[in-house]
């Protein structure tokens, strides 16, 4: 049995971050800026709040009689009692026999076109521990995301204006940068146990630092642009944010109520219809947090019955990355065209190309990733490379339909002329063929982005390609003798 580390971390990255909110506001309250001291308040209690209900919730606490612990996440010490429990359950595995175990069957990795399946025993304690790591995983993204993210920003705000970077700012700065890379990390890693859940992932340690600089560099080079534009530009950088989060808080609905599926009512059985609503506005709001400030590994799908998509989707992951390029690369011109003489001590064509750079290099760790780091790419229906080449030539395909004089040829620009013998498609081991439904793959790549309806796309060689329900992708091929 493993360790409980990453609630250790968790709980110190909570504790530390909180230590250095607090003084730091004690510091402003001296100094006498009551709205930097408010600001920072907010965003250290409202996560904080978050996160003890969200371990309350997990835990079932409200359903049994436990009104010390209750007390302690009113006090807001739920997370440091909980990582006591979880090393205490660790401490005493082996010594005292369990009463019951249970036996769960995990799918290996297929090797060579075949996967096998291993029952493994699993006790009380270790029960225990899964359900803790789980609980410290959602509240890891939880603080990132709408506790450190705001945090950071706001204090890198406060640097720029005040032209200085104090130690307990700077401390604080650094903690929080280390709280949104190591929750967008477990994001990660919650998504791919959560699409992959039938089998045995191993994760590698290449595969975690190829997440950290991937993360590292696009959080940090995002928060750094909002910023820039916010000292230039007060009062377009509200309507930039609250443009932001409202796509990505209404994507999630907009898809649900597009689909016509009923209200979700399995999440809790105690909940009502009102409860679930709040819980499901809740996850979005999360949701729409998380892309703010970069890609959410978690794609929410409302009319799943464990709200997450787990298809791989190519095509939305390419549009969002050429999207936020776009616009990172638009707020940084209009900073360059209004900045002031505030910044006449920075070469700012260099501080462009830097930012634009690093958002670049965030994106080659994350190709890395997906194509030689993660742990379940042999499940994938074709790898990144071919997918995001079949993203683009579908885009091509979409801007040649638009122009009359391309309109005619459709989508025999993009591929060659094909004879009237039919080939089956070869299998390279990476790239599998869709069109053959297996066991080992259960995860399909899209190409859907708005929707998961269905469309037929005929092309003058007879070959059909179909995206049918839930963004899963089939070929046809069809010959004329």
């Amino acid at each position: 049995m493993r360790v409980p580390s990453s609630i250790f971390v968790s709980v110190s990255l909570f504790t530390a971050e909180t230590t250095a909110a607090l003084y730091l506001s004690s510091t402003y309250r001296s100094a006498g800026d009551q709205i930097w001291q408010a600001l920072t308040l907010l965003f250290t209690l409202v996560p904080s709040v978050l996160v003890q209900l969200t371990l309350t919730f997990i835990h079932r606490d409200l359903s049994r009689d436990r009104p010390l612990i209750l007390l302690l996440h009113i006090l807001q010490l739920g997370p440091i009692v909980r990582c006591l429990e979880a090393f205490c359950i660790y401490g005493s595995v082996g010594r005292v026999e369990e009463p019951y175990v249970s036996i769960t069957r995990k799918k290996q990795m297929p090797r060579g076109g075949q996967s096998e399946e291993v029952e493994r025993q699993v006790g009380q304690a270790e029960g225990k521990l899964f359900t803790h790591r789980a609980a410290f995983a959602r509240t890891s993204v939880i603080q990132a995301f709408l506790g450190s993210a705001p945090q950071l920003t706001l204090q890198l705000y406060i640097c720029v204006l005040q032209q200085g970077v104090s130690i307990g700012r700077g401390t604080l700065m650094v903690i929080s940068l280390l709280s949104i890379v190591y929750g967008a990390l477990r994001c990660n890693i919650l998504a791919i146990k959560i699409k992959y859940d039938d089998y045995e992932v191993d994760i590698r340690p290449m595969a975690y630092l190829c997440i950290f600089l991937w993360r590292s560099f696009e959080i940090a080079t995002r928060v750094v642009v909002l910023v820039l534009f916010s000292s230039v530009l007060q009062l377009w950088v509200l309507p930039v944010v609250l443009l932001n989060f409202l796509v990505f808080f209404l994507y999630p609905w907009i898809l649900f109520w597009q689909s016509h599926s009923p209200f979700p009512e399995n999440i809790e059985k105690t909940l009502t219809r009102v409860g679930t609503t709040i819980v499901l506005c809740l996850l979005t709001f999360l949701y729409a947090g998380i892309n703010m400030f970069c890609w959410s590994a978690v794609q929410v799908k409302l009319n799943d019955p464990d709200l997450i998509n787990k298809s791989q989707n190519w095509y939305r992951m390419a549009v969002y990355y050429m999207l936020r390029f776009v616009e990172n690369a638009s707020l940084l011109l209009l900073w360059y065209i209004y900045k002031t003489d505030f910044y006449k001590f920075i070469c700012a064509p260099l501080l462009v190309l830097q930012l634009l750079v690093a958002y670049a290099i965030a994106i080659f760790f994350m190709l890395v990733f997906y194509q030689f780091c993660h742990p379940c790419r042999r499940l994938f229906s074709s790898n990144m490379t071919q997918g995001l080449w079949d993203c683009s030539s579908l885009l091509c395909l979409m801007c040649n339909s638009t122009s009359p004089q391309n309109r005619p040829m459709g989508k025999a620009v993009l591929e060659p002329p094909r004879t009237s013998t039919c080939k089956e498609p070869t299998d390279d081991g990476a790239h599998d063929s869709a069109s053959e439904p297996t066991d080992d793959a259960p995860n399909d790549t899209t190409y859907d982005m708005l929707d998961d309806t269905v469309y037929d796309i005929p092309n003058e060689t007879g070959s059909n390609v179909g995206v049918g329900i839930n963004g899963d992708l089939s070929h046809s091929v069809t010959c004329n003798a």
